[in-house]
Parts: C-alpha cells; structure tokens; sequence
C-alpha cells in the first residue's frame, strides 16, 4: 500500500518529533497528529516555536518547515483516524500504580482506548503502528481489538519501537542507528512492513532499517534500554566504591572503555538515570519474567532499579551528612531539575527524589533550570508526595519548602549548599567565584553529575563533592 495520509494520536515527546521529520521527508504525505489536550495542540501550532510543548534541538526547525505544508496539529481525532490509511499509536504507557502488576507492569488503558476509538471509526483498510513503548504481546491484544470490534474493515498492526534519547531526538531520527518494523510473517503482514519501510526509506538506507516479526520487535526496544541501564547502574555501584577507597570514578569508566568489548557509552558515573523509559521498561520487564515464572531473571534486572535508587537515597544522605548531618533550614540549591539536559522532560528525574529525602530533613529546596516551569517542578514534587500517601495537608507544607527562580544567581544567593543536577552546558560557565562570595561558608558543592572543574572550585574555596571521587 503506497501511504499518502498518516494519522499520530499522541502529541507528545515521541509523536510530536517523530511526525515533524517524518512530514520534513515526505512532503506527498500528508501527516496529522492529534491529542484530545487541546492545550498541548495550541502549543504545537504555536507561532512562536520557543513555545512548544516538547523541547528538542532542532525541532523548531523542522516543524517550521513543514508545519502547515504536510504537518498539521489537531484535536480533531475522528477525522483524523477516518482520512488515515496508516495510524502511528504513540500514546503515554505509564507503569501501573493501581490493581495486578502495580508499580511494574505498563498501564495500557491509553493504547486500548485508542484501538476501540480506531476500529469503531475506521470505514477502510488501516496499518496501525505501535510506537508507544509497548509490553511483549501489545500487538496481539490491539490486533484482538480491532479485528472483533471494528466495521469489517482489514487492519495490519506493526510494532515499530522508537529508539530516541532526549536532548538528542532529531539527529536520532535523522541518523538512526537502526530502525526497527516488526510485523505478521504473511503476505498481508510483509505487504504492510514493507508500506513503512518505504516511509523511512525516504532518508535512510536499507541496512539502517531492520525488519522482524512483531514479538522480537516489542522485545527488542524493552531489552535495549535494559541494558543501557545496566551499564549506568553498574558504574553509579563502582562509584560507591570509588569514594570509599580514594579511586577516581572517571579515570576507572576510561580504563573499562578503552575495551573495545566494552566501549565507552554510558559508562558516566551520576546521581541516577530518569526519564521516561528506562525504569518504566525495565519494570515492564520484570514483571514479564515474573508472570512467565522465571524469578531469577526478574532478580536480576530488578536489581539495577534498585542500585538506581540506592544511588539517589547516597547523594541525598551525602549532602545531609556534610552539612553537619543536617539540613533542616538551609537552603540547598538545585541546578538543573530536567533527567538530562536539553529537554524540558522531568519524567522521573532524580532531582525529584534527592528533593523529597532533603525536604524531609527540612530543607527549603531553591531551584533554577533553563527549561522547567515551576508549575512543572510542583506538580512533580505534589505527585511524587501524593504516591506516598501523605494527606493534603502534609503534602502542601512540603510543596512550601520548594522555590523557583527565572535566574540562577537569585537561586545561589545566600545558599548553604549547591546541587548539580542535571548537566546543562551552561552550568560550567557560570561565575563561581561570585557565587562563592554570595554563600554560606563552609560553601558546598555537590556535583551530581561530574561536569565543574572541580580544582578550579576547590582553589576559590569550595568545598566540593562529585559522584565516585575519593
């Protein structure tokens, strides 16, 4: 089937940029993406593009050049859906937090409304992609749903994962290490792989684009990020290690990477990983090998969640007990409050729970980041408050101990300690020597992600901590 019309529902961190390159390279397709949050829509259509919704460099670029010559934003979903001969699935599949498989299997509430919506609109043949991150069998399920609810029309559903890592989206998208389209091995099945293949085909090669059945395709994404994730945890424990017997964590990360069995990526020693999908897909794992009895397994990946929260909990202790083993009062900055820089995603970020244990010890937490809003930062904290259980009450006296600034220099001034959080570029330029002046003394840093220089810091004055340094 040659695609002239694509429909996106779901107008988020992965539909919004994958859409606009998409449109960006296939100018004959015409591609809608639409959301039932009509804010997150005016967002996208946004004059000025300093306003979208997803922050990505590069992005704006691109939704400039297509956006109203084949890429369009609409919370017209019907309409969408009915024009679309293929329908990218690219939903929100947040971990349960409620019934069988709470805290670890994908919620799939979103993707099952999207079927039924799919099959009860759908008057023609569709090929639905999956592209939302998906547990092993998704397909199968939404494949059940639109062939015993829909009109009789015929429906071909591909599981194409996406692989993006924030802050790098476009290029990820423009230069893939891979593309991966998984699907029935029938001639229907082939026809509709083949259908994405030529969509992608359009800017990169046939050795970038992998094709499979649709059970390793699902797999495939959930392991991949398993085992990036693996590799952060398995440094963050060496950097415990590091600390406790004056090694320093980089130059041991360098030594492993200079193995070319091992490479170098994501070997950097940090506070913890966040984002939207490593903890999530590996929760989604374990319950997976628990559900298919194989404990052992579960035991095994779970533990790399579980050294990623030790992680956060030992920066979080660290800071209390430098501080005179306590923090009660003081002001404790945080720089940076995004999982990673270059994106405005704050999806379990570690911020958020080094912030929570600190607030618990009564620190006032004072935050700068270039692209969060404080309405951002407070819904965060009031989420992760509200997971606990805390009554609102208890829940509003905490959201007191958080501020937010437009500038880094007024979140600085007059603070006990400073926390480095995410790793925005601009931190390491900042006037430290000025900062220095303007704090409490002893003055403190702790560099939860080993970006300052930390001997130009110490020789102003500092006191500084990093991550896996002696």
């Amino acid at each position: 089937m040659k695609i002239k019309n694509i429909c996106c529902l779901g107008a988020g961190y992965v539909g919004g940029p994958t859409m606009s390159v998409i449109a960006l390279k296939c100018p004959e397709i015409q591609v809608t993406v639409v959301d039932l949050n009509e804010a997150r829509i005016s967002a996208w259509n946004e004059e000025d593009l300093d306003k979208l919704p997803v922050y990505e460099p590069g992005l704006a670029e691109v939704v400039r050049e297509a956006r109203g010559r084949n890429l369009f934003f609409s919370t017209e979903v019907e309409r969408a859906i009915e024009a679309a001969d293929m329908i990218f699935i690219a939903v929100n599949t947040p971990t349960k937090t409620y019934g069988e498989g709470k805290g670890m299997a994908a919620d799939l509430k979103f993707v099952e409304l999207c079927a039924r919506q799919i099959a009860r609109v759908a008057k023609t043949d569709k090929i639905i992609v999956e592209k939302s991150t998906l547990p092993v069998r998704t397909a199968e399920t939404l494949q059940t749903i639109l062939d015993h609810t829909g009109n009789g029309v015929k429906f071909e559903v591909l599981s194409n994962p996406e692989f993006l890592a924030e802050g790098t989206a476009i290029d990820d998208l423009l230069n893939a290490d891979r593309v991966l389209i998984g699907g029935k091995q029938t001639e229907s099945g082939l026809q509709a792989i083949q259908s994405l293949v030529d969509i992608y085909r359009h800017w990169l090669s046939p050795e970038q684009i992998l094709t499979t059945n649709v059970w390793s395709s699902e797999l495939s994404k959930l392991t991949a990020n398993a085992f990036l994730a693996q590799r952060i945890s398995s440094i963050n424990a060496l950097s415990a290690l590091c600390e406790v017997t004056e090694a320093d964590v980089d130059e041991v990360a360098n030594a492993i990477g200079t193995d070319t069995r091992i490479g170098s990526k994501f070997l950097k020693a940090s506070v913890g990983f966040g984002g939207s999908c490593f903890q999530k897909d590996i929760l989604n794992l374990v319950y997976l090998c628990r559900y298919f009895n194989l404990p052992e397994v579960a035991n095994y990946w779970e533990q790399i969640i579980i050294l990623n929260d030790y992680q956060k909990y030992r920066f979080a202790k660290n800071i209390i007990n430098t501080l005179f083993n306590t923090v009660s009062g003081k002001k404790i900055t945080f720089l940076g409050w995004a999982f990673k820089k270059n994106t405005n995603d704050t999806r379990e970020s570690a911020a958020i729970y080094v912030a929570e244990h600190l607030i618990e010890d009564g620190a006032e937490i004072h935050i700068y980041d270039p692209k969060v809003s404080e309405e951002k930062i407070k819904y965060d904290m009031r989420y992760i408050l509200e997971l606990k259980g805390l009554t609102e009450q208890k829940i509003e006296s905490k959201i007191k101990q958080i501020f937010v600034y437009k500038t880094a220099m007024d979140a600085l001034d007059q603070a006990h300690a400073v926390a480095v959080l995410t790793e925005w570029d601009e931190f390491k330029m900042y006037d430290w020597a000025t900062i220095y002046s303007r704090m409490y003394k002893p003055a403190f840093v702790f560099d939860g992600r080993n970006i300052l220089d930390a001997e130009k810091l110490k020789a102003i004055g500092f006191q500084i901590k990093g991550i896996g340094k002696g």
